[in-house]
């Protein structure tokens, strides 16, 4: 990211002002090589704790006590079969219940330091720790325009625009499908369709879900081809199954655990997803909303271990905000950061790679009340430090609504929130005191052109790529550029150029032949 009206920086092994202002112009829009860049994938956060130790612990022994007393209803015969197995005791009432020590042996083979593969390995999504990644998710069913300011039905060419962008923005590090591709009627064809319009368009990290347990092996079958051959697929399995296991409160969901099974045979990570909302299908106190969201992915560690001891899972504890007014949904709401980063807080007492959903807007359209919805989460995330913060960028109307131009601003946004996880380095050089000495006592009284500031330059401060910081002269001089438009601007350029993760020929070829793919070729 780079801003043009910013200082110049010095370039390693010249002199300062060498070349004149087109130069050091040309300097500073160059990208700096990744590992050098201020911010970056995988960060490590934590620095925010909602919740002191004793809370934690408190909400820990509730959540062993709900597995213990009140327990699951409704897993699928086979995935009894295998928790009861590994201890767990099916009741008279039909429901499953969980001793505290059959949880915490479960919890001890369960898989901590996980990477999510990416069909680029330089994406690749390190979960170790307190490590933080944002990126997309949802199911939205409508596209916002924002220039019509009206909503329309989401189509999987949608899907496949927002899978290319999320491709060129450095701080959306994954895609998980955002919206639904609700111009494919048939569910089996909807599925693949998702596969391929999001892995034709990134080669970053993507997750997905499946309508059946009768569609899972077309679409394992699918990837192989893409990877290779089921043997690449397994050494780097870059799709990952958004699993909504249970429905809350405290249910599994039957089908969607018989999909679960079949992804775990087939070498997919999953992301065991608890959505109750709170005051609706969950408690209403915050404390209690993560209560039962941790106790359901507790439940949901067990079963996948009791299958595949150390299976790839992430903690997805997503519990949402209530209006309690309305009763309608809230992702926007300071209750929302709060319990996101609450739930980060229980992955890592757990020690588990967890995720959970910040980012969301409940304003319609990208505007002032979407910006500071966005943020507020999202920052508290990422302090927190979340592994995996979903549904980060683009998602409008509490979820209903998706929006391309939030991607690009999302890319920003996020950039700032990054920032904020990094933190302060306090060491001796910037704590300043040579510098200081020097400009005070024999400088020219300003910090301008000293080796400090143009060496920090770029490795520590994060400009904009979109957004607008000149002055009022300058803004006027320049036409009044409107923020929307300058999202449009970019959206456009980045579709209108062919995708980094487009397929080879005779693979896409083959793919097409196999499946009815929808996109053109």
């Amino acid at each position: 990211m780079t801003d043009t009206n910013a200082p110049a920086a010095k370039v390693e092994g010249t002199p300062r002002r060498s070349g004149g202002r087109a130069a050091r112009t040309a300097a500073r829009a160059a990208k700096l090589p990744r590992d050098m860049r201020p911010i970056k994938a995988g960060m490590s956060g934590g620095r925010y704790n909602p919740l002191t130790d004793e809370d934690v612990a408190r909400i820990h022994e509730a959540a062993l006590t709900a597995l213990e007393e009140i327990g699951l209803v409704d897993a699928p015969q086979s995935g009894v079969d295998y928790m009861v197995k590994a201890g767990a005791i099916m009741g008279d009432d039909g429901r499953l219940r969980f001793p505290r020590a059959v949880v915490m042996g479960m919890l001890e083979l369960a898989q901590k330091d996980l990477t999510l593969k990416a069909r680029d390995p330089k994406y690749d999504l390190n979960l170790s720790g307190t490590r933080v990644h944002y990126g997309t998710a949802g199911a939205a069913v409508h596209m916002v325009d924002v220039h019509g300011r009206k909503y329309r039905e989401s189509t999987l060419q949608d899907l496949h625009d927002a899978a290319k962008i999320v491709q060129q923005m450095d701080n959306i590090h994954f895609l998980q499908r955002p919206m639904v591709a609700r111009d494919i009627t048939d569910n089996r064809e909807m599925d693949l369709n998702t596969i391929y319009g999001a892995c034709s368009g990134t080669t970053k990290h993507v997750g997905t879900s499946f309508t059946e347990p009768d569609f899972v092996e077309d679409c394992l079958e699918m990837l192989h081809m893409i990877a290779g051959g089921e043997d690449k697929w397994r050494e780097r399995p870059f799709v990952s199954n958004s699993n909504c296991f249970v429905v809350p409160p405290m249910k599994f969901a039957t089908e969607s655990c018989e999909v679960m099974e079949k992804c775990i045979t087939g070498g997919m990570p999953v992301l065991l997803l608890s959505a109750g909302q709170a005051g609706a299908t969950a408690p209403a106190p915050i404390a209690g909303a993560i209560v039962q969201a941790v106790a359901e992915c507790l439940a949901g560690v067990v079963y996948v271990n009791s299958i595949a001891p150390g299976h790839p899972a992430v903690f997805g504890t997503w519990p949402f905000v209530s209006d309690l007014r309305t009763g309608a949904m809230s992702g926007g709401s300071g209750e929302q950061a709060l319990l996101t980063a609450g739930c980060a807080q229980m992955h890592r007492f757990y020690g588990l790679p967890g995720g959970a959903a910040a980012g969301i807007a409940d304003a319609k359209l990208p505007d002032m009340q979407a910006g500071w919805e966005q943020m507020a989460s999202n920052v508290m995330a990422g302090l927190s430090g979340l592994n995996m913060v979903y549904e980060a960028a683009g998602m409008h109307a509490s979820l209903l609504g998706f929006c391309l131009e939030s991607l690009v601003l999302g890319d920003d946004l996020l950039g700032q929130a990054q920032r904020c996880v990094r933190g302060i380095e306090v060491t001796d050089d910037t704590l300043g005191l040579e510098t200081m000495r020097d400009v005070c006592l024999t400088g020219p009284g300003h910090y301008l052109g000293s080796e400090q500031t143009l060496g920090v330059m770029q490795t520590e401060y994060v400009y904009p790529a979109t957004a607008d910081r000149t002055s009022p002269k300058e803004w006027e001089e320049k036409g009044k550029p409107d923020l929307l438009l300058n999202a449009t601007v970019r959206k456009e350029e980045i579709l209108s150029k062919p995708s980094d993760a487009t397929f080879d020929p005779v693979a896409d070829a083959a793919i097409r032949e196999r499946f009815k793919i929808h996109l053109q070729s």
